[in-house]
């Protein structure tokens, strides 16, 4: 399944993300974890020291190479430079499981060892000085969205992604891709303003979301949040020892994280769980394309000289019975 991870910046979305993943892994599930964030923090909250997080591979580098890989030999799709960052799978398509090994993954994924087991982390990278003044950021996830486009995930694999700030992640269809999507805010007018722009955004979409009230002091505080978005209020988290110590670059054993937030991680995870099992394939297969044919349009035709509704295989549905094969076969 696919979790997103969303807020305000500095509302703790990273942190939460990086104990979502490593509460993942205690309980022996396969994780693939991706940095989506113009700042790139979560290698370093998953406990990366400076060098480490610096040499993660940026996945925007390797955009050539998640192209061509990922067209394989979809006879839609003329060439690799004629894809974009929404450019959906059709038959001939390569698809990418969570525990494969593939070409992708090698360039782009690296393994983080955890108290309780490994798990993959993939970043998109961060600006780099020749960026400055002339590239935008979503031209950095591109990458990220082309790849769960064509990612094939089960009941028990898990792809938690740590997405920008705000409300940048409606500059793509990326924000559909998700089972659930986790929008972490303080007990705070700013801090529920994110939550008013996401929950109006993705209305039209059939968008899983719920609030993850962070930094919650007391009764006072979930009583605030539970008035300003309702039922969308999942759980509130308070003051945790264990992540301070984190923070300052001296975790203890995960084990250890107090038993409050330790059943607040179980909840996040039932809910995702919960929310997989409804997931609807033509629905999701549907919103690919309609964001595709909407950036073919706008920008993606003229860039590329091609006419890119034409990629669109419309018999074809990303689905579990793609989950054994490495190409995606007519549905």
């Amino acid at each position: 399944m696919k979790i997103a991870f969303v807020g305000k910046g500095g509302s703790g979305k990273t942190t939460l993300s990086s104990l979502f993943i490593r509460h993942l892994a205690a309980n022996e599930a396969h994780v693939i974890a991706v940095d989506a964030d113009i700042n790139q923090h979560l290698g370093a909250a998953l406990g990366l020291d400076d060098a480490e997080a610096a040499a993660l591979p940026a996945m925007g580098a390797h955009l050539p190479l998640i192209k061509d890989y990922l067209r394989g030999a979809n006879p839609r799709i003329s060439s690799a430079e004629t894809m974009i960052k929404t450019t959906p799978p059709g038959e001939g398509s390569r698809l990418l499981r969570v525990r494969e090994d593939n070409p992708i993954f090698d360039a782009c994924a690296r393994t983080v060892r955890l108290d309780d087991g490994d798990i993959r982390l993939m970043a998109t990278g961060p600006f780099t000085e020749s960026d400055l003044g002339v590239a935008c950021y979503h031209s950095k996830v591109g990458a990220v969205e082309l790849c769960l486009n064509h990612l094939v995930d089960g009941p028990d694999e898990y792809v938690v992604v740590d997405m920008t700030a705000g409300s940048d992640s409606f500059a793509s269809g990326m924000f559909t891709r998700f089972d659930m999507t986790f929008l972490v805010a303080e007990p705070t007018r700013k801090g529920v303003s994110v939550y008013r722009q996401y929950k109006e955004y993705a209305r039209d979409f059939g968008v899983a979301l719920k609030v993850v009230g962070n930094k919650v002091q007391g009764p006072d505080d979930l009583d605030f949040l539970r008035a300003e978005v309702g039922d969308d209020l999942l759980i509130g988290i308070g003051h945790s020892d264990w992540v301070r110590s984190m923070e300052k670059g001296r975790p203890s054993r995960f084990e250890l994280l107090e038993a409050d937030n330790r059943m607040a991680l179980q909840t996040l995870q039932d809910t995702a769980e919960d929310s997989y099992a409804l997931r609807d394939w033509e629905r999701y297969t549907r919103q690919m394309v309609h964001f595709h044919l909407k950036n073919a349009e706008s920008w993606g035709n003229e860039k590329t000289g091609a006419d890119l509704a034409a990629q669109v295989d419309p018999a074809f549905v990303l689905d579990e019975r793609h989950a054994g094969a490495g190409v995606a076969a007519p549905a």
